[in-house]
């Protein structure tokens, strides 16, 4: 019903478009009424694929069901059914609609065309083959819901149901991993195995306990006082036997699978040069994560001279604090001098709510509004502790019941310098991710696609702009806290060094590993989990250095064109208003503003 719907969509579009002329100045109403509801469909037809996507927003229709594990199939119908509407789309006369709308337009249109182009590289193919990762896919979101703290609601006893029908699906979803990964062994489409190495301990964990000790019994643990007793006591034998029948089984056999049968077929090499097309599959990683038209050799070049030019700034600040060695004893000091790491888990997570509560009444000196959605300091699960990154952020739901979540990792103190907690927490939580992701959600006039679209380039690339607002806030006055800023900064630019040096050009582990090292104070620790990150998860660390560049970029230039009438607080808003766009649409609309307000 819902393709036909489409269908009759596009044709009655096609009508409205050709039946009339249709004038700017005197807008046709038909025609925006027909985007609108093609908008809405669009966002129902990519809640109703990731139904977990919806549960994160605050929908919770679809909280009793998980995405399925494409077939070869599924993947051919779905970009099918979007190369039609894509084709539907193409002849729309935008003169006629709201600047708005014809924004939603072109995001639409853009998403559409990277589907298809996803397919037609074999990068959605081979992502079906290599599903999850050591650090995201479903196996571990499905144990962060679990845990009750998240966007899983576990208030009624329908949400307990609800949760009941979701984690029952996860054997069939097993199943069809396992075919999926199989293909993928028989094509040479595996991941390494250092990264199945990686994998395995979190899967180990989830699969090695039952009844009340497992994970998935925590819901059980913070049942609701206001539950009857019969209601208790039934959940409690529901829950059981989900957990005994289905869940733990499941990453049993999924445990079974990666030990016994794939890790023995992994490969040996890191990058997707290696893999049949994997030039191709990096190529279009590129375009993904950067939505530009950057060449790898390019990124390469990038970032080496970004690379070097902040070291030149390290430089100078190991000189203002007096330190006498080289670079590299000013590293190892850093790495190791107590003075620079946390002597507990708490004074950790403290640090970084005094922080939030600093930074709070300073934020109206950059920004028009703050987001009405608030965000709270948690310590990253720890069953993901081993495996996750340094930090990382979590969306609030879009109905107020559930604030964003800035995750700290709290394994392995030692590696977490507190030099890099205002750059951090810049970056993740206010200025960052938290208002990025929470603006957008809260423009109501916009498409629900638009307020939740994710475009990497934008979303990392805001966030790490955000770090560099640090001294406007009133913060880096210490010179170990701007070190820590360049650190972090440094750490990005790198990724575009790495990622590119291992994907394009086949460098080892080993060798991103050293490169990162002699550019930065970081850990053994964080330099092999990174590394093992950008082998995992192709192009996505370019996302970073290659958006704050352009949003640094189109700042200088419209400062430099309005003078005095320049307002960075009107600036973010026009950055951040639109929700997430890919960076030439972005480029568009900031030149747009800039001529308005000449």
């Amino acid at each position: 019903m819902k393709d036909l719907k489409y269908a009759l969509l596009v044709i009655l579009l096609a009508v409205t478009c050709f039946s009339q002329q249709l004038s700017a100045a005197q807008p046709n109403n038909n025609l925006q009424a027909v985007l609108a509801e093609i908008f809405a469909d669009y966002n129902e037809r990519q809640l109703r694929r990731d139904p977990i996507e919806a549960t994160y927003r605050g929908d919770h229709r679809f909280d009793d069901r998980l995405p399925r594990a494409s077939t070869a199939a599924d993947l051919a119908a779905d970009v099918e059914h979007d190369q039609q509407l894509l084709a539907g789309l193409s002849g729309i006369p935008t003169a006629s609609i709201s600047n708005q709308q014809r924004l939603s337009l072109g995001l639409l249109k853009y998403e559409l065309s990277r589907s298809v182009a996803r397919y037609n590289s074999g990068v959605a193919n081979y992502q079906r083959m290599v599903p999850f990762n050591q650090m995201y896919g479903l196996p571990t979101t499905l144990a962060q819901l679990a845990t009750t703290d998240g966007a899983q609601p576990f208030n009624t006893p329908a949400d307990y149901r609800r949760w009941l029908q979701r984690a029952g699906h996860f054997p069939a979803w097993v199943d069809q991993t396992i075919e999926n990964m199989r293909e993928g062994i028989a094509s040479g489409l595996v991941h390494p195995d250092i990264i199945v190495d990686k994998m395995l301990p979190t899967i180990a964990s989830l699969a090695s306990e039952k009844g009340s000790k497992h994970l998935f019994y925590q819901p059980i643990t913070a049942i609701p006082a206001s539950f009857s007793a019969i209601e208790k006591k039934q959940l409690t034998s529901e829950y059981l036997a989900m957990i005994n029948q289905q869940v733990q089984p499941a990453y049993a056999k999924l445990y079974r699978f990666l030990r016994t049968e794939y890790r023995a077929k992994s490969r040996s090499t890191v990058g997707l040069l290696a893999l049949p097309a994997g030039e191709d599959y990096y190529r279009d990683a590129v375009a993904e994560y950067t939505t530009t038209t950057l060449t790898p050799e390019q990124i390469h070049q990038q970032g080496k001279a970004l690379t070097l030019s902040i070291f030149e700034q390290m430089k100078a600040i190991k000189q203002e604090v007096g330190f006498a060695g080289d670079m590299a004893a000013f590293f190892h000091y850093l790495r190791t001098d107590p003075r620079f790491y946390y002597t507990s888990e708490q004074q950790l997570l403290d640090s970084y709510r005094e922080l939030k509560a600093v930074l709070a009444p300073r934020l109206n000196r950059l920004f028009l509004t703050v987001p009405a959605a608030d965000y709270e300091v948690r310590a990253v699960e720890p069953f993901l502790q081993k495996s996750a990154a340094a930090a990382s952020y979590q969306q609030p739901s879009a109905d107020g019941s559930r604030p964003g979540i800035f995750y700290v990792n709290t394994y392995d103190l030692p590696a977490r310098p507190n030099f890099e907690r205002e750059a951090l927490s810049l970056h993740e939580a206010a200025p960052g991710h938290h208002f990025q992701v929470s603006f957008a959600m809260e423009q109501q006039n916009l498409p629900e696609f638009r307020r939740w679209a994710f475009n990497a380039a934008y979303v990392e690339g805001w966030a790490l702009y955000a770090e560099s607002l640090g001294t406007e806030l009133g913060l880096y006055s210490d010179p170990y806290q701007r070190l820590g800023a360049l650190y972090l900064s440094i750490w990005r630019a790198n990724r575009l060094v790495i990622d590119t040096g291992i994907h394009h050009y086949g460098w080892s582990r080993q060798q991103a590993i050293d490169w990162m090292m002699r550019y930065s104070p970081v850990s053994d620790t964080d330099a092999s989990a990174e590394v093992e990150r950008y082998i995992a998860w192709p192009g996505q660390a370019l996302s970073y250095m290659t958006g704050a560049v352009k949003i640094q970029q189109l700042r200088e230039q419209a400062a430099a064109q309005l003078g005095n009438r320049f307002d960075v607080r009107e600036f973010h808003q026009q950055i951040l208003a639109s929700g997430p766009l890919p960076l030439s649409m972005l480029e568009q609309k900031i030149n747009r503003w800039v001529q308005q307000e000449k």
